[in-house]
């Protein structure tokens, strides 16, 4: 893979510490605005950039690139995926992969068209521990409850009390808990049981965004609740229940961290085998492969997935009153 990275913030700081783990994955230039320069600069000599752009067409035209990382705010995934697709790029997109299905939908016709691999960056899918916890889901006998807390107090939030809109909490830039947090156990839950016959979010709302609220899904034969929360903390985790035992995860589902197999009779599992310490070093491992070797089928299905997600944010969002501008263009 010939990586060009879009962005400068936290998670392109956080990627590129554990890139070099992976060799081959070749880091061909990065991109940014040209009041970050500097920064720019520092990272191309810290981590070995070949090149650096504060044009976005320049950087596209970069025959050496052949795989655009987009780590832009929410509302921008959409823009910059398509122009990158149209530039003849695969493109490896942060979650959410964009701000409704619409876009989400247009994007994945165009990657299609084009012949061209399209990838949400969503970690837990491709963590060892996320698809040991799959197969072990199945000696829970019938699943009953589920339920994923990713509850994390923002700094932002009491800027955003005070008066200040930061993208955090901004229907213009597709923020908001849904989109923050809870788009991961939506990933995390659609993973494992796959697409459920109703969703409804019961949101908190402030200034036309949702700081916080409450997913219900439910599968019928089960139900799923799924809270994210970014003005209030409590414990991070999540447990899944059936009539034979249970699954204890401990943090966030986007890391899915060791987790511990309860069994009616009281006897006790616990299962580590994520192979790196980092959350994100799994998935570019595997899109690295998928890209390389082409891999149209895999790259199908993991859009399928992203899409029945894309799906049930768009029914939360209506349940709630949650609009973006994007809803609107």
């Amino acid at each position: 893979m010939k990586l060009g990275i879009v962005g400068n913030g936290k998670i392109v700081k956080e990627f590129l510490t554990f890139i070099n783990d992976l060799p081959e994955v070749e880091l061909k230039a990065i991109v940014g605005r040209e009041s970050r320069l500097s920064l720019l600069k520092e990272l191309q000599d810290t981590y070995r950039i070949e090149q650096v752009y504060t044009n976005y067409q320049a950087f596209l035209d970069d025959p050496e690139i052949n795989t655009v990382y987009i780590c832009l705010p929410n509302h921008l995934h959409y823009a910059y995926t398509k122009e990158a697709l149209l530039k003849g790029k695969h493109v490896i997109c942060e979650k959410p992969f964009t701000s409704n299905l619409q876009e989400f939908t247009e994007l994945k016709e165009l990657a299609l068209e084009k012949g061209l691999i399209l990838l949400e960056a969503i970690t837990n899918q491709y963590l060892v521990n996320y698809r040991t916890l799959r197969e072990q889901v199945k000696d829970l006998g019938e699943i009953k409850i589920v339920e994923c807390n990713y509850s994390q107090y923002s700094s932002r939030y009491d800027a955003f009390k005070a008066g200040e809109v930061l993208p955090a909490f901004d229907p213009a830039m597709s923020g908001g808990a849904l989109m923050d947090l809870n788009v991961y156990n939506l990933h995390f839950v659609v993973g494992i049981f796959g697409k459920p016959a109703t969703v409804q979010y019961l949101a908190n709302m402030e200034r036309g965004i949702d700081t916080s609220g409450i997913l219900v899904l439910d599968y019928t034969n089960f139900k799923v609740v799924c809270v994210g929360a970014k003005d209030c903390s409590a414990p991070v985790q999540t447990t899944i229940q059936g009539n034979k035992g249970s699954i204890l995860v401990k943090g966030p589902t986007s890391i899915c961290a060791t987790f511990e197999k309860i069994s009616n009779d009281g006897s006790r599992e616990i299962f580590d085998h994520n192979v790196h310490q980092h959350r994100m070093y799994e998935e570019f491992y595997y899109f690295n492969q998928i890209i390389d070797e082409l891999n149209y089928d895999k790259a199908a299905a993991m859009l399928e997935h992203s899409q029945i997600v894309m799906e049930l944010v768009d029914q939360a969002k209506v349940s709630a009153g949650l609009v973006f501008a994007a809803d609107q263009s």
